[in-house]
């Protein structure tokens, strides 16, 4: 029996065959441009966007008292980020100004101690002085007054009261020295003193800057031009001086891409390269790159426990080295690509450096 066919199954061939032809030229013309594509391109999906990150940390304790920003908003330097309570602040502020008040006063004191015994000690010198020449005036009225009485022109009692004098004005002598010698030791205790008080003044002065540094920390600035990250603070919290509050990021430093590109596609990369950059989240918009730096060592050795063949399991496994990609372009245009985002980077091979 001759099997017949109708309008319909012809037209359904006929669409069938032409789908079949048009998926089989598709995959064609997919399949060249993926073999051109790695033919003239070494090229990674094992790469993200990076920028610096840092982390916004208090140097000083305390309570917040106002937070100035929200997520993701954009902040200038020296923008006020976050306010600490600084009431205990400034008081220990005042506490050392006090200090060092009282030992300036104390100072004075001491200096006014020295100068007065100074003006003491200069009286005792010329009572000195004038004890010495009293003596030496006894002691030639005693040697006179001796040899009279050997040729008794002089009667023994004078000669006695001339030897009482002599011993009298020998002592006060004695004791003008030693009078001079206390005041001279007590100026000497003195200045000691005087020094001591200087070093604590010094270190008082030191802490004030300290306590006032303190104060300052207690406001806390964007460091930078950059855009908020995550809060992790409210008002009326406590915090500890070394906490992290919250994230920025640097908007006056590069863009980069961390691309960890097979150890058998590297051979013919260098620095100064430009590398073509294609975002999943923009496939259709390439972003230029520069290629500014290569890993020493592969991604692997830089981990915390890096592998060791030698213990016997061996099996060889690609390695994938880091490399650093300058993302090219002005800010406002490369500001899509946000940190952490996975790109794909195409480096064209046999590239020539003159």
């Amino acid at each position: 029996m001759k099997k017949k066919y109708t309008v319909t199954d012809r037209i359904i061939t006929k669409v069938t065959g032409w789908i079949a032809v048009l998926t089989i030229l598709g995959l064609g013309v997919w399949g060249g441009f993926t073999l051109y594509g790695y033919y003239k391109f070494e090229q990674t999906n094992d790469a993200q966007v990076q920028e610096y990150v840092n982390p916004v940390i208090s140097r000083a304790g305390g309570f917040i008292v106002a937070v100035k920003f929200e997520e993701n908003q954009p902040v200038k330097k020296g923008d006020t980020l976050l306010i600490i309570d600084n009431r205990e602040y400034k008081l220990q502020v005042a506490q050392t100004a006090a200090a060092i008040q009282k030992s300036e006063a104390q100072l004075q004191v001491l200096e006014s101690n020295i100068h007065t015994l100074e003006r003491n000690a200069d009286a005792v010198k010329a009572q000195i002085k004038a004890n010495e020449a009293k003596v030496l005036k006894q002691k030639l009225d005693y040697e006179r007054y001796t040899e009279l009485y050997k040729e008794e022109s002089a009667t023994k009692q004078k000669l006695e009261d001339i030897q009482a004098a002599l011993d009298v004005s020998t002592s006060d002598y004695q004791t003008s020295q030693e009078t001079f010698n206390a005041a001279a030791s007590k100026i000497e205790d003195i200045r000691a003193e005087k020094s001591v008080v200087l070093a604590e003044i010094t270190r008082l002065k030191a802490l004030l800057e300290r306590n006032k540094l303190d104060v300052d920390y207690t406001v806390i600035t964007a460091s930078y031009d950059g855009r908020m990250g995550r809060r992790t603070v409210e008002v009326g919290q406590m915090i500890d001086a070394g906490e992290v509050l919250a994230f920025i990021v640097n908007n006056e430093t590069d863009k980069w891409v961390v691309a960890n590109f097979k150890e058998t596609q590297i051979a013919q990369m260098h620095i100064g390269d430009t590398v073509k950059i294609l975002a999943d989240a923009f496939p259709n918009k390439a972003f230029k790159g520069t290629i500014i730096s290569l890993s020493p060592a592969t991604g692997s050795s830089f981990s915390l426990l890096p592998p060791d063949n030698s213990t016997g399991n061996y099996v060889k496994i690609v390695q994938r080295v880091p490399v650093r990609i300058r993302v090219e372009g002005n800010r406002k245009e490369i500001d899509v690509l946000k940190v952490g985002m996975n790109v794909n980077v195409y480096s064209p091979k046999k590239q020539h450096h003159g």
